[in-house]
């Protein structure tokens, strides 16, 4: 199996509806990965143990999913280099509102890149750490490549 190169992490198991969207795109894309719950509120010790490891484990990018008071990414960045990319899920009370702006609202100096609320920010979070990889691999690149033309071309085959 090869090193997984992006992790993605969830506050609980039921985010993985949503967080499978990324999953997918990195699937797509031939790009190996990991995912695992880290909750943020419920095992902080494991979550700051995987950020903490993360780079030395081979990982390059964090893509991180969260609802609700979704700490979970900004923590996960105070404990790493990488590149950790937010992913609000959306929460049942505030429609993901709630999420996203306990995400994007990061004080300075710790940054967490912030994608869209639910499904199209996971897919989002995964073609962006696709195109992060792609700066060091030129393979990918060609592959994110192609993604784009096939995107372009199924959207320029659509009738109006």
């Amino acid at each position: 199996m090869p090193q997984p190169l992006v992790g993605i992490v969830m506050g609980s198991d039921s985010d993985w509806e949503t967080m499978q969207a990324a999953a997918r795109q990195l699937t797509q894309l031939d790009i190996p990965f990991e995912s695992r719950v880290v909750s943020a509120h419920r095992t902080p010790d494991l979550l700051f143990e995987y950020a903490a490891g993360a780079e030395q484990r081979g990982l390059r990018v964090i893509v991180a999913g969260a609802g609700g008071a979704a700490h979970l990414p900004g923590m996960a960045a105070s404990k790493t280099l990488l590149p950790v990319l937010g992913v609000p899920v959306e929460s049942k009370a505030l429609k993901g509102l709630d999420s996203l702006l306990s995400i994007v609202q990061m004080p300075a100096g710790v940054p967490v890149g912030t994608l869209a609320i639910g499904q199209a920010g996971a897919v989002n979070a995964g073609l962006l750490a696709a195109s992060i990889l792609a700066t060091n691999d030129d393979a990918l690149a060609g592959r994110l490549d192609a993604f784009r033309a096939k995107q372009t071309a199924s959207v320029a085959d659509s009738p109006e």
